[in-house]
């Protein structure tokens, strides 16, 4: 009954699109430039690829249909996608955009398909997918971006990917250089294949999974763990190679080894210049003689010594060599002063045994 009233639909309007009694309308290949009004609004299947259908530069592409849960607009040449074009399609669930030689994505385009399941661009020419074109889709399970005109996508995409569990990136032109290594970490814990890589020559063909932070060209100072998040890796990452004062500052200890070093050097000198200039000077005290006692009157200190001790013998000595008198005194000393020597011999001994304990000190 439901199959007879939409045949009958259809004959009675006159559009060119098939119905089923299951809700589905096939307008493929009719050459349209809108979708026909004269469709009923409780279709839940619309497929209108192959048309030329022309996008809205305000307001949604569809306006009565809001039961569609499945449409097709794959082959028609969209272009571009304007903001909240299919936002009164909130029941949708699968939508194909393949082959409509997209370039751009607005940040809203998918506003409002908040239970959106299965979303298919591939065969377009997008060359970046923008963050905030993955916010709305907060039930998206399958998206399909093969073979479109990406050369690398953004760490934070990346992360918004993550909650989607099947994403296919085959057939794009890669750009496997080291902005590429976080896309490389991600591909290999989901253990994707088939992801090749366009360019540098040297790289071509090889798949992006398999490479390592030195296939890249990274000069990475330590390998991010694989339990690290794409966010986290790509922050340090880019910090160490293209960030200058981060490269100076992960530079810098070479610089304070050597100072201290330096510092050490020096210590080390002026401690051997000190220790050194000490030496000498003990040296010098160790090589150090007394001076010779000469007396004032005339004669060696081994004749003046004798003499006294002779003199101290005994009084008969005493008494067979006089003393000298003043006046022979003061003919040999001719300035007057009598120097006092009359140091007895056992007398100088303390003083040297001082002065050699003294040194030895």
């Amino acid at each position: 009954g439901v199959c007879s009233l939409l045949c009958a639909w259809s004959v009675v309007t006159g559009h060119p699109c098939s119905l089923d009694h299951q809700g589905w309308a096939n307008c493929s290949g009719k050459s349209l430039l809108h979708a026909p009004s004269s469709l009923p609004s409780n279709v839940t299947d619309l497929d209108l690829s192959f048309n030329n259908l022309v996008m809205p530069h305000h307001g949604t592409l569809l306006m009565h249909f809001p039961s569609l849960r499945s449409l097709n607009l794959s082959s028609n040449a969209l272009l571009a996608l304007n903001p909240a074009v299919f936002s009164n399609l909130r029941a949708l669930r699968l939508l194909d955009l393949s082959s409509c030689s997209i370039t751009y994505l607005h940040t809203d385009a998918f506003k409002g398909l908040g239970n959106l399941h299965t979303l298919l661009l591939r065969n377009n020419s997008l060359q970046e997918v923008e963050v905030p074109f993955f916010l709305p889709l907060k039930a998206l399970f399958h998206l399909d971006l093969q073979h479109n005109a990406l050369v690398s996508v953004d760490a934070l995409s990346l992360q918004l990917m993550e909650a989607v569990p099947q994403v296919r990136l085959e057939g794009n032109p890669w750009v496997c250089d080291c902005s590429a290594h976080p896309l490389q970490q991600w591909l290999w814990r989901r253990q994707a294949v088939q992801v090749t890589c366009a360019s540098p020559p040297g790289l071509r063909g090889r798949e992006v999974a398999a490479l390592g932070s030195q296939d890249l060209g990274c000069r990475m100072r330590q390998r991010f763990p694989r339990g690290v998040s794409t966010v986290q890796q790509v922050t340090v990452t880019h910090s160490n190679a293209t960030t200058p004062s981060a490269g100076k500052g992960g530079r810098s200890w070479p610089y304070l080894v050597g100072f201290l070093v330096a510092a050490i050097g020096i210590s080390i000198l002026i401690a051997l210049a000190a220790k050194c200039k000490l030496f000498h000077k003990n040296l010098a005290s160790y090589r150090h003689r007394p001076l010779p006692e000469t007396s004032s009157i005339g004669g060696s200190p081994m004749e003046d010594g004798s003499t006294w001790d002779r003199g101290f013998s005994g009084q008969g000595a005493s008494e067979s060599h006089p003393m000298p008198g003043a006046a022979d005194l003061q003919a040999e000393d001719d300035d007057g002063f009598i120097e006092d020597n009359y140091i007895q011999p056992g007398e100088h001994l303390p003083e040297e045994e001082e002065r050699e304990s003294h040194l030895s000190i």
